[in-house]
């Protein structure tokens, strides 16, 4: 599967923008999609992830905890990650990526997934 992730921008801070990921084959071939950010100097950490089975479970950061909201576009046939109140602190790279379904449990881990997107930079002023 081949991600293609879109929609950062810069915002002020309270602000919101929503990234889509899509699948440029038109179809996430059965994976699961997990949203991870990257800071100037540090590591790849989580953000969020859905699972598009009929299951639809849903795991979040805490940090992503009440502003972040991860929904799948089926129309688009895109995984979108909507995010409110933004902070300073929220400025990254945004990444999306595919994981196969039978390592749900180790969503939170960056090394568990199978394909990553290009990533969609997201600057927060103060």
């Amino acid at each position: 599967v081949q991600l293609q992730a879109s929609g950062g921008g810069l915002v002020q801070a309270g602000g919101s923008l929503i990234l889509s990921c899509a699948a440029t084959a038109r179809t996430f071939s059965g994976y699961d999609i997990g949203w991870f950010r990257q800071a100037p100097g540090k590591e790849r950490r989580f953000v969020a992830a859905i699972d598009l089975s009929s299951s639809g479970n849903i795991v979040y950061a805490d940090s992503a905890e009440g502003r972040f909201t991860i929904s799948r576009d089926s129309d688009k046939n895109a995984v979108l990650l909507q995010m409110n109140s933004l902070k300073p602190e929220d400025t990254a790279v945004y990444y999306c990526a595919a994981i196969s379904p039978t390592k749900w449990r180790w969503v939170r881990y960056s090394a568990k997934y199978d394909a990553w997107g290009q990533g969609t930079l997201v600057t927060v002023s103060s």
